[in-house]
């Protein structure tokens, strides 16, 4: 499974985002849509009654001559004709008497309407003294309201759209702030713990160093191992915490570097931890293996991925160490990374065990001198099985 580069947000603060921004643009297209649906309806009722003018006003020259006849002639032959609109004459049964129109089947639920491009107007008769009949008159409807409103409602859309972008970046900005906050408190800290560090762990370290071409008996020699296996932890720590906080400030300069020597020196280094916990060694390095990168930033990428296959391994243990051209593969058979969390684990202080201490930040530094040099890492990873890293270059 491919790992990518590690991410300035972290997955919590991803998700919180991710689902603000999923509800507002849901909300967002929602109100959208509400108001563009409004404003059609008004603007077809605006049209319709505007179609209701013209036609009462039509009706008031139409229906005299309707009704003289009614009165006189009922001939189909000689039914009056209306200039302006097709008319239709219905009894009190609700069918058509006589019809001129484009369709038989009217809606006489409604007073006016549009259907199939065509406005439709029923009027009683029987206010007019003329019996239990219905007069319809029928125009076509040109379409120029919907065009309008089409145009407008675009317009309108957009510039709401645009609003509503802005309001969303205000809210998300807000929203997110306590996070931030968060993290750059977490930063402060790791910046302060990295500057209190330095001088007790030099001292330490030197001074055991000093011990060490000094004649103790094998219980001292034990107590002193131990005391500099934790020295060294927190020197790996204090490593990773100055590359997190420096990184951009470190002066970078790349070389043709060696990295099957680094790789053995880096093994000397953990020694003693890996002594501790009784894990044994398989390697299958080839030798000189180069690479062009930077010396501070191919250890702190060594030193995590051996760290990691130290820490999350169990007690007799295995590590299994590959280096041929092109690619480091490093495995262990410990515990494992549970699904769920592999896609995770590069993100800056995520832990996918927390019952081992740690902040969190030894892979997404992996992931970062990773995207630095385009190397390509894959994770492949069993709970209670254990896992292998592989970095790759061309």
């Amino acid at each position: 499974m491919s790992a990518t580069s590690a991410s300035g947000i972290n997955f919590a603060k991803y998700k919180t985002l991710k689902s603000f921004l999923a509800l507002y643009g849901v909300m967002s297209v929602l109100i959208l849509a509400l108001l563009a649906t409004l404003y059609f309806q008004y603007a077809k009722t605006v049209m319709l009654s505007s179609q209701r003018l013209a036609m009462q006003l039509e009706s008031e020259s139409y229906v005299p001559k309707l009704k003289q006849w009614l009165e006189n002639d009922r001939n189909i032959s000689t039914f009056p004709k209306d200039l302006a609109y097709s008319t239709a004459l219905y009894g009190y049964d609700q069918k058509p008497i006589v019809s001129k129109l484009h369709t038989a089947k009217i809606n006489f639920k409604e007073n006016i309407y549009l259907s199939s491009k065509y406005v439709y107007l029923i009027i009683p008769l029987s206010p007019y003294e003329m019996g239990e009949y219905y007069l319809i008159f029928e125009t076509r409807d040109d379409g120029l309201w919907q065009q309008q409103t089409l145009e407008i409602t675009l317009i309108s859309g957009a510039i709401l759209f645009l609003m509503l972008v802005g309001v969303g970046f205000f809210l998300s900005r807000l929203i997110l702030r306590p996070m931030n906050e968060a993290i750059a408190l977490l930063d402060d800290f790791i910046k302060d713990t990295t500057h209190e560090l330095n001088t007790p762990v030099s001292a330490i370290l030197t001074n055991i160093e000093a011990l060490e071409t000094t004649e103790f008996s094998p219980s001292v020699q034990k107590k002193i191992k131990r005391i500099e296996i934790a020295s060294r932890t927190i020197s790996t720590l204090y490593d990773d915490l100055t590359y997190l906080v420096l990184n951009h400030d470190l002066a970078i300069e790349n070389t043709k570097l060696d990295l099957t020597l680094l790789l053995h020196e880096r093994l000397e280094y953990f020694r003693h931890r890996i002594e501790q916990k009784k894990i044994s060694l398989e390697l299958n390095v080839h030798e000189q293996i180069y690479l062009t990168i930077d010396t501070t930033k191919a250890t702190r990428l060594i030193d995590n991925l051996l760290s990691n296959a130290i820490k999350y391994n169990t007690i007799g243990g295995e590590i299994f160490i590959t280096l041929n051209e092109g690619i480091l593969c490093i495995k262990d058979n410990g515990i494992g990374i549970p699904e769920s969390m592999i896609e995770r684990v590069f993100e800056r202080y995520t832990r996918a065990d927390k019952s081992v201490g740690g902040f969190g930040i030894g892979l997404n530094i992996v992931a970062m001198i990773a995207k630095d040099y385009n190397l390509q890492i894959t994770i492949d990873s069993e709970e209670k099985k254990g896992t292998k890293i592989c970095v790759g270059w061309e």
